[in-house]
């Protein structure tokens, strides 16, 4: 045999081999506007954490000498508000109460709403039962469930985290239970069951795993929303109260001064829409790249 004829097999099975498919990481910087939003997250989150080293004062200190002073005005890049409060730590600081409240309430609305939804494809009796509460719950808005709660607890942040995670709960459950319904049809989980595997352990191991995908790409939609929702209760008045720095509250405190200093009302309100728009993008792109069906 020909040293050729010896290489031939090696050669074709080099050939033969799969390309490498990228990560999810890789695919989202791929696309401009996904990595576009992926640094814009991180540099909203960092900022919020860092907020007590980045702002150059208090944001409880006021000067009335320098009130209502616009962008660009000497030490005042953002301009101040009426009390004479420097906007940009306003900003820093308001988002960290504005990313507290969506990442709790996606949290929480989410973690109860995962184990409804579990519960509710796992054991079918209970689906029925579970569904329609859901069902009931989706019915009311979530500045319905705000009004109801401020009402009984009186308004404040945590009244606008409750609020946000009830009405996170039905959406979760939802997309949960059609995941898991989905993956629980698979050849591989009525093996799992045919060994004897207990619910608790096959849930854990085999289908909740199976899920995270969905429960990631909704997590990150769901945040943009629940931003935009936490900030429209501040703004009526129901979640943080003045003088605690929050995006919504700091553009309903410049509603009055429109016509003189309408920046006090614009900045925040460019804030939320850049925040709302990066996790949408996000969101977006991480659907398509955790699809399978997409991979390349």
């Amino acid at each position: 045999m020909s040293a050729a004829a010896e290489r031939l097999p090696l050669e074709v099975a080099e050939d033969a081999a799969p390309p490498k498919r990228p990560g999810t990481l890789a695919r989202l910087l791929r696309e401009p506007a996904a990595a576009a939003a992926l640094v814009f997250v991180v540099l909203v989150i960092a900022g919020a954490l860092l907020a007590p080293w980045l702002s150059p004062t208090d944001p409880y200190d006021n000067d009335l000498s320098k009130a209502m002073q616009p962008p660009g005005s000497p030490g005042l890049l953002l301009g101040a508000d009426a009390q004479g409060r420097d906007l940009v730590t306003r900003v820093l600081f308001g988002l960290q109460l504005t990313l507290l409240m969506g990442f709790a309430s996606v949290a929480l609305g989410g973690g109860i709403g995962a184990l409804i939804g579990f519960t509710a494809a796992f054991y079918r009796r209970a689906d029925g039962v579970l569904m329609r509460l859901m069902d009931v719950m989706l019915s009311f808005p979530a500045i319905l469930f705000g009004l109801a709660i401020a009402a009984i607890a009186g308004p404040g942040t945590e009244a606008v985290i409750l609020a946000l995670s009830v009405a996170t709960i039905p959406l979760m459950a939802r997309i949960v239970r059609g995941a898991a319904l989905t993956v629980m049809g698979l050849d591989y989980i009525e093996a799992a069951r045919a060994t004897g595997m207990s619910d608790a352990r096959l849930i854990l191991r085999h289908v909740a795993p199976n899920c995270l995908s969905a429960i990631f790409v909704f997590g990150t939609l769901r945040f943009g929303q629940v931003i935009l929702l936490g900030s429209a209760l501040s703004f009526l008045g129901l979640g943080a109260q003045p003088p605690t720095p929050e995006l919504g509250a700091m553009a309903s405190d410049g509603r009055n001064f429109l016509f003189f200093a309408p920046h006090i009302a614009v900045i925040p309100c460019v804030a939320i829409f850049l925040i709302v728009l990066a996790f949408n993008v996000l969101g977006d792109a991480l659907r398509d790249a955790l699809d399978p069906r997409l991979r390349i």
